[in-house]
């Protein structure tokens, strides 16, 4: 499992769809949102969350249609299907690459480009939190997405269409943490909601993803 992770993180650094592509996007969002908005402090901050949250989301969903594509393209998805390590392994791994090199960066880079969101000082601490639970199950869904839309051409607008709706609940219950933790109000009920997002699809998903991969190979 070490080797596979390994491989997908170089892969994901050589072919440009790694943190790369997702922090670049991440950053225009942040910085063309004042300009469209106005320059009002007051209403940057209390849209921030909920922005910086949106751009997360998007940065992640550019870089989906990659986390099979290559493999697919090579021949090596079919070598992996017949190796000892269990398709739902497999699959997990991906997620994690996909992570490692888009959701991570993002998590860490949010703080500094809330800057440029008049984000106050105590939505710093939240926004971050939020991300780093939220961010592993946009990496997951968007797994279980990537699996079903496997060896189609030109399937990315097909996933997107697939992994939105998916992606609402994560996104309705991370804005809500960042903007309550941002206020100063109550975070408990969509911070356990947000955990408990993350932690169903984690253990649900990769078998899913699994049973749709197997299906496509045939």
């Amino acid at each position: 499992m070490i080797a596979l992770l390994t491989r997908d993180l170089r892969l994901a650094m050589r072919a440009g769809g790694g943190f790369g592509l997702g922090l670049a996007f991440f950053l225009i969002v942040t910085v063309l949102v004042p300009f469209g908005v106005g320059p009002q402090t007051d209403l940057l901050a209390r849209i921030a969350p909920g922005i910086l949250w949106i751009g997360a989301l998007l940065a992640c969903l550019l870089s989906l249609d990659r986390i099979f594509a290559l493999d697919w393209e090579d021949g090596s998805l079919d070598l992996l299907a017949t190796a000892p390590l269990p398709m739902e392994g497999i699959v997990s791994v991906k997620a994690l690459a996909h992570w490692i090199t888009t959701g991570l960066p993002l998590v860490l880079a949010a703080p500094a480009l809330g800057v440029f969101l008049s984000l106050p000082a105590e939505g710093f601490l939240w926004v971050t939190i939020s991300l780093m639970l939220g961010t592993p199950a946009l990496s997951v869904i968007g797994t279980f997405g990537a699996a079903l839309t496997v060896g189609l051409k030109r399937g990315g607008l097909l996933m997107s269409l697939l992994v939105l709706p998916l992606y609402v609940p994560t996104l309705i219950f991370g804005a809500e943490v960042a903007r309550r933790g941002t206020e100063g109000l109550a975070v408990e009920t969509p911070l356990l909601m947000l955990a408990g997002i993350s932690l169903g699809v984690i253990a649900l998903l990769p078998f899913a993803s699994a049973a749709v991969l197997k299906i496509n190979l045939r």
